[in-house]
């Protein structure tokens, strides 16, 4: 009897363990996001890529909008999770702390990026989703 008892929780664990693994996959981190922007009558995106072995994030914004100060994401809430440079530019790498990068990466809808002019912070925003955006 033991040794039918054997196979069948071996057989039971390889399934639960190759489950777990596929699950982590299908539900895991998303290195690539974008979000597409909008505000003040004004359209654009911004393609992000996280390198959370390194604490990095890469950014490539495309918008018409001028006089852009800052870019951040932000949570649901408005509070700054992360900024993308000191000051404003379309392309770039920052580091940021690695455990905000697993909770954007887990849950991007979550969040949201801010662009901030002088006279309007979070003039342009947009929601996180997994994936790259075009214009």
């Amino acid at each position: 009897m033991r040794s039918r008892l054997l196979p069948a929780a071996v057989a039971a664990l390889f399934a639960l363990v190759t489950s777990a693994a596929a699950n982590a996959t299908m539900h895991g981190m998303h290195p690539h996001l974008a979000a597409h922007l909008s505000g003040m009558g004004e359209h654009g995106i911004v393609n992000l890529t996280s390198k959370a072995a390194k604490s990095k994030l890469c950014w490539t914004f495309e918008v018409p909008t001028t006089g852009i100060l800052s870019a951040s994401i932000r949570d649901a809430g408005g509070m700054k999770v992360a900024e993308l440079g000191m000051h404003y530019s379309a392309k770039g790498c920052g580091t940021v702390a690695k455990t905000a990068l697993a909770l954007i990466e887990a849950h991007p809808a979550r969040y949201r990026v801010w662009l901030d002019t002088k006279g309007h912070p979070g003039d342009l925003r947009g929601k996180l989703y997994a994936g790259m955006a075009h214009m």
